[in-house]
């Protein structure tokens, strides 16, 4: 009996009961671990015995009693432990020295590899001193079919595993799948198995585990899952592994770890996260490791700020770490170590509180996705060329941005279902043609949703699945031609639906009744066909009544442009007119035909199978083309029966790729494989190893070949038919049957099925296969041409920046080495380090970067290169006390203590002593030094003038005693002292001031408003030469504004109650000249009156204005915070307050003192002097005392003081052009003439056409000879050298305006100007100074300002 090259797994004890005849039995390269006690009784007669390459560890005692005539017993290549149990076998081999050669032990290690027959009995020992026999039980095994299973260890290690075996062995301890295509694990994989102690499942593809995959494995102590694809640790994961050891993470995607991932492992003691992609880590993640001994964090894009400084102090604590794990960010601590670098430099920016709110949560979930920007709960990746959605957003997140990018198809991978605060996704402006069914699951929190813009050509419901909770739905500006009645189902709560600019001409009907929210729907430039098919439409938006924007017809041609609900239902008509944009023809290839299923692209010369097949076809003929591979695609045809693809060119097509068709019918449903026929398979080289045992087990199963394909190679299947050679025959190299492979597979036929496999690449190029082309070579960055063959002199182009030198090297990937100079590194000398990590600077101050150095940037009181030194202030050098004051040195700065007669900080100030003179007798005052001199009139003397003429009697003067105040001038008249006011002022003594002027546009003054009786009358005169403006405004319950309007005055008032009413004078104000206007306010009426003329009335009012005691009164204009909201009357209220003089303000015939209010806004002075300090523009108002001027045309300066000179006018430029250079100008002369003038006729111009001006124009020269005017940065004879860029130091003073006064440095100060060539870039100031000037002004002040200089220049983007 041959059994050889099966499944079996274990021999049961009856397994060969009845079968007594039997002399050989071979049982060979099976998966047999157990033999059952008394398995080959039966087997009396047996001589040949043979379980070579099997998995067998133990052999009961008893287990070839029965077999006396036994001659030949091969039990090689199995896995023997040779322990206490198998001591029998030992000696009942030694007594039958040719039954079982070439048995060898394999465990425990020290015996591996010796004869079983010459071990020494007192070798085979047991651990314990009561080892138990061994027992197995046949029925009880389950290995899984591509694996081997042996000593209770499942190897399933490189079997092209896609999914984790199921039903292994209950007892193993331990599993290799290790080298697989396993993507997920799922939910309970492993917790079956309680008796694992190790799994190895590194190197597959998986991004997927269920949180319980590992649960209730108490017993694991190694679990490696290194080089797949995990992002993310799913909370528990690792719950409950109280024996785990070793866990291998390494060579993973895992960019956040929660603070308990770890919790139950305390028993760890090496843990890898090498080379995934954390940027940081939960403080307290290692806290419950307390047997961790070694870590591993490199190769991890770690932003070393302030939440990643518990790290640094736990691993300068914990020397555990020895993978080197440095910082990726910020660049002040690029590449350095974690562990070595000291707590303070770890610093966050100020925008940590999602970080801190969440702070044992997974901080990726707080991360902001690269080429992103993140305010608040706002994600912007808007404009960044994006083709798909990030694979990780915040958790946070509520409104996400990705319009204007480059997606095209909305995949279905789950990221909103992480999203539970989304509510807003704008897609708008990509190039989505497809949404995948699935792409929104988990969005029911979305309410907006924007894919205006699209290349979206049908919308089905399975698009929207998830989006339960919408409320906006904007599909604007696609290509949508159909909306049927399942486009919108699910969508209960869209409010607000635009279907705008799309190319809809039909709509099916209950396409919207899913819609029950729906109160606003745009269905607006379609080329809607008003036929029978949308009848129902305009019948449903009249019934419906919703906002629609009423789209129109467009077909037929007697309803172009009519609203569809109101065309007649009858008008809906079908006759010659049937079309309908929902009644979807199957689709058919441009290069094809198709008749029903049925779709043949012969002779078409086609490389590649045509897009647009329907998905129905059943029967596809693609013979006479170019195909060179069996078409990937046809994976996708579920419901094809017949391929036909002889006759390719017009010879037999070589089928090339039979991997391929092995992939394309494994793909196919077995009713499809079941049913398939495949024309002319023979005439082709088939290698017929193991990888083609599929293809004749397939053409068996259904003879669905004509039994003419036959084998080309290897040499012993050479002429073999596949439909006739048994299936083990198709063997690979390693076989013991009676032939083996003359060695390893011609590489030029395993090239057919991939030509990347014969390495066609040169110099570490990568191959990647192409469908026309077989391969193609991504070539590294020193070479180049098909085969990356061609090198290629890498520093031709300059890689290393900053002035590096390149050096071409084999050595370096790139092909090349820098040589960075001083201040610069990095693989092309493109980082300039931070200086500033570890400056000296010293007192607080400020580090500046340089290159290769650093500036400190002193506070005040201190300097020094390191600010490490105090100021004096108070030497010659520096000492800015004035006026002989005496400087005194203080902690902090200095102090200056004045001589008499001077103050301020600086004792900057002269004090005027003239302010409390006691000049009698009209005596002028003159201030000197801390005193005054009183200069007499003529007869009079003393030292204040007290003395009057000798010659006159002595006698007392009425204004002897009388004192006017304001600088009014006391005299007699009719023996009476009388106060001559100054202008502005009235009062027997001048004390009230009367008239102010009003600057500012926000000026204005507050009145008394207690003083304003119900029945009041209120006067006051004006002068203006402006149109508009506020005179007088009270604002309360009846507001009313006295305005200047045009040029009139305005009176409104608004009771609230009423309508606003309004009145206009006569009268023009806006001359200059003062004006009297009255208001009088008397038995429920308002009356106007303008300079004395007729009264103007607001007529009989319903009640009487009142001006109660807390009724806010303004003059000239009102607060910014109050507005004129009250007035309820038009858009034409004035803007800015009142320019000009108002004087003599009476309420009920009581003078207003100006002096006696509050203190006034900006913009408002005593007296009515106009601003003259502006000689050619207006003033306006910025500080207390101090104004701008705004210059008229043709004026500048800060006093409009300076002619906008234009050199060119009147220039002398007789045939050329005027082209002006700061102060003056040069002449660009017309063609044929020259000069400095253009004055000169040249005799001929033909001198330039040989002369080339590579960055300027040629002139020609009195004598006759060409010559370039180069333009600005750019020199040479030809312009063809470009100016470096360079600061040019000038000298100059600079100038500040402090109020009404000029001010300038006392001496002209260096400044630098940037100029020069930098191609597309601009030459700008790259390094400042600042540094402190004195400045002295034209009203004798003085002040000292920082000012900043430019000290370097360089090429940068230009602003």
């Amino acid at each position: 009996r041959d059994l050889s090259e099966n499944q079996i797994q274990g021999i049961p004890r009856k397994a060969f009961r009845g079968i007594t005849d039997v002399k050989n039995l071979q049982l060979d390269n099976n998966l047999i671990s157990c033999i059952e006690d008394g398995a080959f009784r039966a087997l009396r007669d047996l001589e040949i015995l043979t379980l070579n390459n099997n998995n067998i560890s133990r052999i009961l005692v008893t287990s070839f009693n029965h077999m006396p005539k036994i001659r030949t017993l091969r039990l090689h290549s199995n896995h023997l432990h040779c322990d206490c149990h198998l001591a029998w076998l030992s000696d009942w081999l030694r007594q039958r020295r040719t039954i079982g050669q070439f048995t060898l032990c394999m465990a425990p290690v020290h015996l591996r590899g010796f004869n079983v027959a010459d071990v020494q009995k007192k070798e085979y020992v047991c651990p314990g001193p009561h080892s138990e026999p061994p027992s197995c039980n046949a029925n009880s095994i389950s290995c899984p079919s591509p694996c081997t299973c042996s000593n209770n260890v499942v190897d399933c290690r490189g079997k092209g595993l896609t999914e984790i075996p199921a039903n292994l062995p209950e007892g193993i301890v331990e599993i290799r799948l290790e080298q697989n295509s396993i993507k997920s694990i799922p939910a309970g994989a492993f917790t079956q198995y309680k008796k694992l102690k190790r799994i190895d499942i590194s190197k597959n593809q998986i991004s997927d585990i269920a949180p319980d995959a590992f649960q209730g494995l108490k017993s694991l102590t190694s679990l490696v899952l290194y080089g797949n694809k995990i992002t993310e640790i799913a909370k528990g994961l690792f719950d409950g592994l109280v024996s785990l050891q070793l866990l291998l993470l390494n060579a993973n995607k895992i960019n956040c770890l929660r603070v308990n991932t770890f919790q139950d492992l305390q028993d760890l003691t090496l843990l890898s996260l090498y080379d995934n992609k954390l940027q940081t880590i939960s403080k307290g993640l290692f806290a419950p490791l307390q047997s961790i001994q070694t870590l591993h964090l490199a190769q991890n894009p770690f932003v070393c700020d302030c939440h990643l400084k518990w790290l640094a102090d736990y691993l300068q604590d914990n020397p555990i770490e020895t993978s080197g794990a440095r910082c990726s960010s910020p660049r002040r601590l690029a590449n350095k170590r974690i562990s070595q670098i000291k707590s303070k430099k770890f610093r966050c920016s100020g925008s940590e509180d999602y970080r801190s709110r969440f702070s044992s949560e997974c901080f990726m979930d707080l991360v902001c996705p690269e080429k992103c920007r993140c305010e608040g709960t706002v994600v912007d990746c808007s404009n960044q060329k994006l083709a798909r959605v990030p694979s990780h957003l915040p958790e946070y997140v509520t409104d996400l941005r990705l319009n204007d990018n480059e997606i095209s198809v909305l995949e279905a991978t789950g990221i909103f279902k992480k999203l539970p605060n989304l509510r807003k996704i704008n897609l708008s402006n990509n190039r989505i043609k497809e949404v995948r069914e699935g792409a929104f699951d988990g969005a029911a929190s979305v309410q907006e949703l924007m894919l205006t813009g699209n290349q979206l050509e049908t919308v089905h419901g399975r698009m929207f699945r998830g989006l339960s909770g919408l409320k906006t739905l904007m599909l604007r500006s696609n290509s949508i031609s159909c909306v049927s009645n399942d486009t919108f189902a699910g969508l209960s709560a869209v409010r607000l639906l635009s279907l705008y600019d799309n190319r809809i001409t039909t709509i099916t009907p209950g396409a919207f009744t899913t819609l029950v929210s729906l109160s606003t729907i745009n269905l607006l430039s379609n080329p809607f066909n008003c036929n029978c098919h949308l009848a129902w439409l305009g019948k449903w938006l009249r019934k419906r009544r919703i906002v629609s924007g009423n789209p129109r017809c467009q077909k037929p041609f007697f309803l172009k442009e009519i609203p569809i609900q109101d065309v007649a239902i009858q008008d809906f008509t079908c006759d010659g007119n049937d079309e309908s944009s929902c009644q979807l023809s199957p689709r058919c290839p441009d290069q094809c035909t198709c008749v029903d299923t049925v779709v043949r692209c012969s002779n078409k010369g086609l490389r590649a199978l045509p897009k647009g097949m329907p998905k129905d076809v059943t029967e596809l003929y693609l013979e006479g083309n170019h195909l060179t591979a069996v078409p990937r695609e046809l994976s996708a045809l579920r419901h094809l029966t017949l391929i036909h693809t002889s006759k390719v060119g017009g010879a037999w097509w070589e089928v090339k790729h039979l991997q391929d068709w092995k992939y394309t019918l494994e793909t196919l449903p077995k009713s499809g494989i079941r049913s398939l026929g495949v024309k002319a398979l023979g005439t082709n080289p088939l290698h017929c190893d193991c990888s083609l045992r599929w293809l004749s087990e397939w053409v068996k199963a259904g003879y669905k070949e004509p039994g003419i394909a036959r084998c080309s190679s290897p040499e012993p299947m050479a002429d073999r038919l596949l439909l006739t050679t048994p299936t083990h025959r198709f063997q690979c190299k390693g076989s013991t049957l009676w032939f083996c492979c003359p060695g390893p597979v011609d590489i030029n036929i395993v090239a057919k099925c991939n030509a990347c496999l014969s390495s066609p690449c040169k110099n570490n190029g990568t191959c990647s296969q192409d469908p026309v082309e077989l391969y193609r070579c991504t070539c590294p960055y020193s070479y180049k041409g098909k085969d990356c063959t061609v090198p290629i002199n890498t520093c031709i182009q300059s890689p290393c920046q900053h002035g590096g030198t390149c050096h071409l090297s084999d050595s370096h990937k790139d092909g090349f080495s820098c040589s960075c100079p001083l201040g610069f590194e990095g693989q092309r000398c493109e980082i300039n380090p931070d200086d500033c990590e570890d400056n000296d600077c010293e007192n607080n101050a400020t580090c500046v970067d340089g290159i290769n150095n650093y500036v400190c940037v002193c506070p005040p009181n201190y300097t020094g290169e390191l600010c490490d030194e105090v100021i004096n202030h108070c030497v010659s050098e520096t000492n800015l006390c004035q006026h002989g004051a005496k400087c005194i040195a203080l902690d902090k700065g200095f102090r200056c203590e004045c001589v008499p007669g001077y103050s301020g900080k600086l004792c900057e100030i002269d004090n005027d002593d003239c302010v409390a003179h006691k000049c009698r007798h009209g005596a002028q005052c003159s201030d000197a030094v801390n005193g005054y001199t009183c200069i007499c009139p003529q007869g009079f003397s003393g030292l204040f003038c007290e003395h009057p003429p000798p010659m006159v009697l002595l006698q007392t003067s009425p204004c002897d005693q009388y004192e006017c105040q304001n600088g009014a001038q006391c005299i007699v008249v009719q023996q009476e002292p009388t106060c001559r006011c100054p202008p502005g002022f009235a009062g027997p003594r001048c004390e009230k001031l009367i008239t102010v002027n009003f600057v500012g546009k926000d000026s204005y003054v507050e009145l008394a408003s207690a003083k304003v009786r119900p029945q009041a009358n209120i006067s006051l005169q004006v002068a203006t030469d402006k149109d508009n403006g506020i005179l007088l405004y009270k604002g309360d319950n009846d507001p009313l504004a006295l305005e200047l309007y045009q040029g009139h005055v305005r009176l409104v008032y608004d009771s609230l109650s009423s309508p606003p009413t309004t009145v206009y004078s006569v009268e023009t104000v806006n001359d200059g000249q003062f004006h009297s206007v009255e208001l009088v306010m008397l038995n429920q009426t308002l009356n106007l009156v303008v300079d004395k003329g007729v009264p103007k009335s607001l007529g009989k009012l319903q009640k009487q204005p009142a001006v109660g005691i807390n009724s806010p009164l303004y003059l000239g204009g009102i607060p910014t915070s109050t507005g004129l909201s009250a007035l309820r009357q038009g858009t034409d209220r004035p803007l800015g307050g009142f320019h000009g003089c108002i004087r003599e303000v009476r309420i009920n015939n009581e003078l207003q003192d100006f002096k006696a209010l509050p203190p006034q806004s900006l913009g408002v002075s005593p007296g009515c002097k106009s601003c003259t300090v502006c000689k050619h523009g207006l003033c306006r108002s910025v500080e207390k005392d101090s104004v701008v001027c705004e210059c008229h045309p043709g004026w500048t300066g800060l006093l409009c003081d300076q002619d906008v000179w234009d050199p060119c006018l009147g220039h002398s430029c007789s045939h050329g052009k005027c082209v002006a250079t700061g102060t003056s100008y040069v002449c660009t002369c017309a063609e044929g003439y020259g000069g400095a003038l253009c004055d000169h006729k040249n005799d001929s111009t033909s001198a330039c056409s040989a002369f080339k001006c590579h960055h300027g124009q040629c002139h020609v020269s009195d004598q006759g000879e060409p010559y370039c005017v180069c333009r600005p940065g750019f020199s040479g004879e030809h312009c063809q050298q470009e100016t470096p860029c360079l600061g040019e130091v000038v000298r100059e003073v600079i100038r500040r305006q402090k109020g009404y006064a000029s001010c300038a440095t006392a001496s002209k100060v260096p400044v630098m100007e940037c100029r020069g060539g930098c191609g597309p870039q601009c030459c700008q100031p790259t390094r400042s100074k600042r540094r402190k000037y004195a400045f002295q002004c034209t009203d004798g002040s003085s002040f000292v300002e920082e000012v900043e200089r430019h000290s370097e220049c360089g090429c940068r983007a230009c602003a």
